[in-house]
């Protein structure tokens, strides 16, 4: 992918120069999609990836599937603002999304509790598949989604766009690149934010749609500790409760039970300690990692109060082991504003090169499995009250050697 200047996507997104003929376009000439996807599940998370897949402009869509007949309406209407002249085909199942011969890969991004009878259904279909985080809402299911994943023949990608965030990129720069903080041996992430938001049939309210909270909402912050600390979670002790939110929420006759505030550590089997801090009742977010070594200290935070902008800052401190900087790490406004502070654009780009014949990059399946294994560890724990072996979550069948998470050289 080119970064020049006169390549630059800005220029396709101007509106000012709309009298030109298209034969007198070359800044703004709109390029040719080289892949149509496929999207099964257009909610939330299925139209920020449409939209990402439109402003990125590598990729058409193809098509449509979603049981609920206001999120196929409001997708719909989103592809036309946003540039696609053709409206794409809505399927009348998951069976006719796979058997489209005009589509390359299919996006999924459907509740979580599903996305196990989804992979079932789609495995094996000649198209690359794209399948949201939490891979699975319990250990078991997930291992079983790695194992339909790694038997495909064609590329699977799974949705842990959090590495990709600018403040965390730059952090893995600094960490594994720059080795600005030397060796690591501990990594501590904070996520405070207000309440879950609504979704088609209110799922993510309950902990038998979830996994739990520290499944559904936290494998993104997994992965990241997971990747910095370089080794497999070992041992998880974790309190935590619903302290606040949703107390007298009840929606078919089921009373809401997810957690929204929880405090946990982790040990690694290479020593490195991680600690991690959950808040969903706050007016606004912050987000934070630390990672300390033997040479230094990396502090990378998104902070938000509801209603402002969004402000990045990541901190390093090296000491007398080099230089000191602070600096405000920043995608383009546009890119920003595409959803999740603009890593699932770039989630997007990566996946796409990857179809291209580019470099591999991103989550392997491995690390999908793992992210879902810290947090199912962590909700046995604060169930029991004691510290849990992430050993006695995972299947009687696992073979570490088999499932090797991503290291920062390979992702």
């Amino acid at each position: 992918m080119s970064t020049q200047v006169e390549h630059s996507r800005m220029f396709r997104r101007g509106r000012a120069l709309g009298y030109l003929e298209e034969h007198d376009r070359h800044l703004t000439a709109k390029h040719d999609p080289q892949f149509s996807f496929g999207f099964i599940g257009c909610g939330m998370m299925g139209q920020e990836h449409i939209y990402n897949t439109l402003l990125l402009g590598r990729a058409r869509v193809g098509g449509l599937y979603d049981p609920a007949t206001k999120s196929i309406e409001t997708a719909s209407q989103l592809i036309a603002k946003n540039g696609q002249q053709d409206a794409p085909k809505i399927y009348a199942s998951i069976e006719e999304a796979c058997a489209d011969p005009d589509t390359d890969a299919l996006i999924i991004a459907t509740p979580n509790y599903t996305h196990l009878d989804v992979m079932r259904a789609v495995a094996g279909c000649n198209k690359a598949l794209f399948v949201e985080k939490p891979i699975a809402t319990t250990v078991a299911d997930a291992f079983e989604v790695c194992q339909l994943a790694a038997a495909h023949s064609r590329p699977v990608r799974f949705g842990l766009q959090y590495r990709f965030k600018s403040v965390y990129a730059e952090a893995l720069t600094e960490v594994f690149e720059r080795q600005s903080v030397g060796r690591v041996h501990s990594v501590n992430m904070l996520e405070h934010r207000f309440p879950f938001l609504d979704k088609v049939g209110q799922w993510n309210k309950f902990s038998v749609y979830t996994g739990g909270t520290l499944v559904e909402k936290c494998c993104h912050y997994f992965d990241l500790m997971n990747l910095f600390a370089g080794a497999n979670p070992q041992r998880v002790f974790a309190v935590g409760n619903q302290a606040v939110n949703f107390h007298n929420f009840v929606y078919d006759n089921k009373k809401a039970d997810g957690l929204d505030q929880a405090q946990m550590s982790i040990q690694y089997d290479n020593g490195v300690i991680g600690g991690f801090s959950l808040c969903m009742f706050t007016p606004g977010t912050r987000e934070e990692l630390v990672v300390c070594g033997d040479a230094g200290r990396v502090h990378a935070s998104e902070s938000a109060r509801l209603g402002e902008a969004n402000e990045n800052r990541l901190e390093v401190w090296c000491g007398e082991n080099g230089a000191s900087s602070v600096r405000a790490p920043e995608y383009p406004s546009y890119i920003t504003a595409a959803g999740h502070h603009g890593s699932t654009f770039f989630e997007h780009l990566s996946f796409v090169d990857e179809l291209s014949g580019g470099a591999v990059s991103g989550p392997n399946l491995a690390d999908g499995l793992w992210s879902v294994a810290v947090g199912a560890a962590a909700q046995l724990s604060i169930e029991r009250g004691v510290a849990v072996d992430v050993a006695e979550v995972l299947p009687a069948d696992f073979d570490a050697a088999q499932w090797v998470k991503t290291s920062y050289q390979e992702g």
